[in-house]
C-alpha cells in the first residue's frame, strides 16, 4: 500500500503559533508512517513552506503542491493545527475545498460560524438542557455607553474577543470602573467583543469526534485554575492549572452531557474532532455551554490526547480514523 501524502498544517497568524506548532509536533510523532508520509507545513502572511535540514521549500497555493528537490509533492490529504486564522475560521477549508483536498476539521461554513462566539451562542440555543449566559455584543465602531452596559447586566462580567482563541484578550471585571480597560484590552483582539455574565461553577472540556462514522464522546476534563479564571496564562502555564482527566462527574450527569454536547455536534455540522468547552453550575449542576473549538491544541500535554488516552485509545489510531474517515 502506497502511503499517503500528508499536508500537517501549521503555524498562522495569530498569538496562538508557537503553540500550533507544538500540536503538530506531536501529531506528526502519531501519524503511522507506514500509512502515512507527513510534511509538516508552516503558514506565514507571506509564505507557506516545508523545511528540512535548513532548507525551506515553497508551497505552490495555486495547486497546493510542493516543489521538493526536484520533484512535486502532490498532497492527498490536509491535516489542520493552526489555531485561530487562517486555520480555525474557514479560510484555509474554503482554499482547499475550491482544490477538492480533503481536510480534518469542520467545513468552511462551520468553522466560520464557531469562531464568533455570538453566532455560535445563537444557534445552539434551545437545545434541551444546554444554558447560555446572559450577554451583550459590541462593535468597535459604534460608542459604547458604559453605564447602559453596567444596567443591562449582572457583574462580575466577563469581556472577551468575539473571534479569538486561547482566552487572549479576556478579561473579568467586578464593576463599572473595571469596563473601560477591559473594552480596550478585547477591541485590541478584535472589532467585536461579548461582555458576558460570569457563570459560577465548575469548568469543564469535553472532545468529541466523528470515528469510523460514528460521533464518539470522549471522558471530559475538569479545569481548576488559582487563577480567577481559564485565560491564556492559565492554560500554558502548567504552575496555575490542573486538569483532571476523566473528571469526576456522575454516570448519569455524564450521560445527559454527552447528549448535549452530541446535539451541538450535530446542530452546528461539526466534522472531525471538536472540542466544547461549559460549566456546571454551582448547586444546581445545569450546563452551561461556553464555546466550541474546531481545531482544539493537540501538544502531548493538551485536553484532547489526554480524553484519547483516559479512553483506552491509542493516540495513532485516533488521527488515523480522523483521515481515514474525512470523506465518509
Amino acid at each position: 500500500m502506497t502511503a499517503k501524502n500528508i499536508a500537517l498544517l501549521a503555524g498562522g497568524f495569530t498569538g496562538e503559533y508557537e503553540v500550533s506548532l507544538k500540536s503538530a509536533k506531536n501529531i506528526a510523532a502519531n501519524l503511522n508512517p507506514d500509512k502515512y508520509k507527513v510534511y509538516t507545513i508552516i503558514v506565514h502572511r507571506d509564505n507557506w513552506f516545508y523545511e528540512l535540514d535548513g532548507e525551506s521549500f515553497s508551497i505552490n497555493k495555486n495547486n497546493f503542491s510542493l516543489p521538493f528537490k526536484g520533484e512535486t509533492i502532490k498532497f492527498d490529504f490536509a491535516f489542520i493545527t493552526i489555531h485561530g486564522t487562517p486555520g480555525e475560521d474557514g479560510k484555509i477549508q474554503g482554499y482547499l475545498d475550491m482544490l477538492s483536498i480533503p481536510y480534518n476539521t469542520c467545513d468552511a461554513t462551520t468553522s466560520a460560524i464557531t469562531m464568533n462566539k455570538a453566532y455560535t451562542k445563537a444557534i445552539v440555543e434551545g437545545i434541551h438542557g444546554l444554558h447560555t449566559a446572559r450577554s451583550l455584543r459590541l462593535f468597535e465602531r459604534d460608542m459604547h455607553d458604559v453605564p447602559n452596559i453596567a444596567a443591562s447586566l449582572k457583574f462580575p462580567l466577563f469581556i472577551k474577543p468575539n473571534n479569538g482563541g486561547s482566552s487572549v484578550g479576556m478579561s473579568k471585571v467586578y464593576n463599572v470602573a473595571g469596563l473601560p480597560d477591559a473594552l480596550k484590552k478585547a477591541f485590541n483582539e478584535d472589532s467585536q467583543i461579548l461582555v458576558e455574565e460570569f457563570i459560577k461553577g465548575r469548568e469543564f472540556s469535553i472532545g468529541i469526534a466523528r470515528l469510523h462514522g460514528k460521533i464518539t464522546v470522549l471522558p471530559a476534563s475538569e479545569i481548576i485554575t488559582t487563577k480567577d479564571f481559564f485565560d491564556y496564562d492559565a492554560k500554558y502555564t502548567d504552575s496555575t492549572t490542573q486538569e483532571i482527566t476523566p473528571a469526576d462527574i456522575p454516570a448519569a450527569k455524564m450521560e445527559q452531557i454527552a447528549e448535549i454536547v452530541t446535539e451541538v455536534y450535530l446542530r452546528l455540522n461539526c466534522k472531525g474532532m471538536v472540542r466544547i468547552d461549559f460549566i456546571l453550575l454551582e448547586q444546581t449542576n445545569d450546563f452551561y455551554f461556553i464555546e466550541v473549538n474546531t481545531t482544539p491544541g493537540q501538544s502531548s500535554a493538551s485536553l484532547i490526547p489526554q480524553q484519547v488516552r483516559a479512553a483506552g485509545m491509542d493516540l495513532m489510531a485516533f488521527y488515523g480514523d480522523l483521515i481515514d474517515g474525512a470523506n465518509k
